[in-house]
């Protein structure tokens, strides 16, 4: 049964004369965070311009005209605009257990997405550079976005476009020729290529012609010179291998890793339609594209003056490359919001490069904010930066010394490792993306707090609960006349909405509305657990609290794993 759907039905019906559709008024309608304002709202505010109406008198209005000759809907009250709705609580919980009886351990999957491919490029650190922790947000975004469209049943596949081609590149062979012999590469190699890396930047910024040579080594590089395709390669090769253990430990995998030098022979296929499209014009030397008629006043930097490409080059001929190989629905970038020029440039001339609007149309750039340490900005150039492996380290080490003195936890190497990397995870989803982020990894790892760490141990004493009692009653065995308190309603009510909080997510490209989600779950749970007697004499009463924890514990684990977050057997 879809409250939702019959209340939108009730408003729709009181004013089917005026322009809206019925979906869009299912939309808007609420669950409330009080009980006390009912079970459902409609904010009338969204009628008030259609209708030149205040909002409280259109509430009043619907109230009076609603027909709640109804055996589920027992009443509806008018207040400050909104027209809240209450609901029979025993129907609310019948329809919770149903929805939820049909999937049980599957509960929150979906099949939306069928027939439809979503490529999510994500992580992408630059090769020889240590995977700092400026990366880890567009990992940890990415993987947990790739795992809510698989849910939601597409055809989803993980990009890590590798920073693996540039300037960049060149004044690390250029540095490695003056400074190689004093680098042993074969222990702790990429702090070794990010000290020869800031040793030749700090060159560069005080001798141009260093600069100069670096450029000219990078076009020796896309020309295919031996000898800076071989060290280029032995960089890349020793960069993977560092990355593959942080990957392993976030247990985060790519179906691709074709990273920007993949795209190398690809690029003059752009330069090409651009030009025969009549969209190139030369500007100080170097061809660009013109986008003012589009509203963005920077050129789009196609081809420098000495004739080398530009990210902006490889990132079209990637667009180009992944319409035709993958027929893909949408193509979304996870990457910071200083790169929000740049997409609405290639996302602009993208359509100049006689794709079909399905792929133009599909391109999204999902923006995150700036993270940061209390100490402060890191830059690699500079050399102050915190590397992922050792913060990811240092977060098991400390959640293994907080879990060492508890007996009843076995196996505390390999919880030590779920807790504090779920204290990380969590730490960086649990904020709107778009904010930006101090990261603190005490405050991460908070047993007591709204960190993962909280809601690991909630869904862990579901667990317990259920081993307790020695068994799971079925649907059958719920009086649901036995979970009407407020109390069961609040929690009740959550696990019936998870589908569409997964929706709401998905639409919305935000893992943190899980996140969010997932901590309104184990408060709600951790009220009942305390206000309820669960093992109880009455058989009646127990196996309705059982079977409300049980659907507790699929949510909870179900949500976190969206996340990329495992639940521990105990803790």
């Amino acid at each position: 049964m879809d409250f939702k759907e019959i209340i939108a039905s009730l408003i729709y019906d009181c004013i089917n004369d005026v322009q809206i559709e019925k979906d869009e008024i299912k939309k808007y309608i609420e669950i409330p965070k009080e009980n006390i304002n009912g079970d459902f709202a409609f904010p009338c505010f969204r009628l008030a311009k259609i209708l030149k109406m205040a909002p409280n008198i259109i509430a009043e209005d619907l109230k009076q005209k609603i027909n709640i000759q109804n055996s589920i809907l027992k009443k509806t009250e008018a207040v400050s605009g909104y027209l809240n709705f209450f609901i029979d609580k025993a129907s609310i919980v019948k329809n919770a257990i149903d929805k939820f009886d049909v999937q049980k351990e599957e509960y929150g999957k979906q099949d939306i997405g069928n027939g439809k491919t979503i490529l999510v490029e994500y992580s992408s650190p630059n090769i020889a550079k240590p995977f700092h922790i400026g990366h880890l947000k567009t990992t940890i975004i990415g993987n947990s976005l790739y795992n809510i469209y698989k849910n939601c049943g597409y055809n989803a596949m993980s990009l890590n476009h590798l920073g693996d081609y540039g300037t960049q590149f060149a004044k690390l062979i250029e540095g490695y020729k003056r400074w190689g012999n004093e680098y042993d590469l074969e222990t702790n190699p990429i702090d070794k290529l990010s000290e020869i890396y800031k040793r030749i930047n700090e060159l560069c910024e005080k001798d141009e012609n260093v600069l100069e040579e670096c450029r000219e080594t990078f076009k020796k590089l896309e020309n295919g010179d031996e000898f800076c395709v071989n060290l280029w390669n032995k960089f890349k090769e020793l960069s993977l291998k560092e990355f593959e253990k942080i990957y392993k430990l976030l247990n985060v995998k790519f179906d691709s890793y074709n990273g920007e030098s993949f795209y190398s022979d690809k690029m003059q296929e752009v330069v090409d339609i651009l030009e025969k499209n009549g969209k190139l014009t030369v500007s100080q030397g170097a061809k660009v594209v013109d986008l003012t008629d589009k509203g963005i006043k920077t050129p789009c930097i196609i081809q420098k003056t000495n004739g080398s490409s530009i990210y902006a080059t490889r990132d079209l001929a990637a667009i180009l490359y992944r319409a035709r190989t993958y027929d893909f629905d949408k193509c979304i970038y996870v990457v910071a919001e200083e790169q929000n020029l740049h997409f609405k440039q290639i996302f602009e001339v993208a359509k100049y490069l006689n794709l079909d609007e399905k792929y133009t149309n599909g391109l999204i750039h999902v923006s995150y904010g700036m993270i940061r340490l209390p100490e402060g900005k890191m830059s690699t150039r500079k050399g102050n930066f915190v590397k992922v492996e050792d913060l990811l380290n240092e977060s098991i080490t400390k959640a293994g010394e907080i879990l060492q003195n508890r007996e009843e936890v076995d196996n505390k190497e390999l919880i030590s490792k779920q807790v504090g990397i779920g204290a990380v995870i969590f730490e960086d989803l649990k904020e709107s993306r778009i904010k930006n982020q101090v990261f603190d990894l005490d405050e991460a790892l908070n047993f007591n707090g709204e960190t993962g760490p909280y809601v690991q141990y909630m869904a862990v004493r579901t667990k317990s609960v259920l081993k307790k009692a020695g068994y799971i009653p079925t649907k059958e065995q719920v009086n649901n006349d036995l979970l009407t308190d407020d109390v069961s309603i609040n929690l009740v009510k959550l696990i019936e909405n998870f589908d569409n909080t997964i929706l709401i997510a998905l639409e919305k490209n935000e893992p943190s509305i899980i996140a969010r989600f997932s901590i309104d779950l184990a408060k709600a749970y951790s009220t009942f657990y305390n206000e309820n007697k669960i093992i109880n004499d009455d058989k009646s009463v127990q196996d309705a609290r059982l079977y409300l924890t049980y659907m507790t514990k699929v949510t909870l684990t179900n949500s976190l794993k969206l996340l990329g977050i495992e639940v521990p057997d105990k803790m």
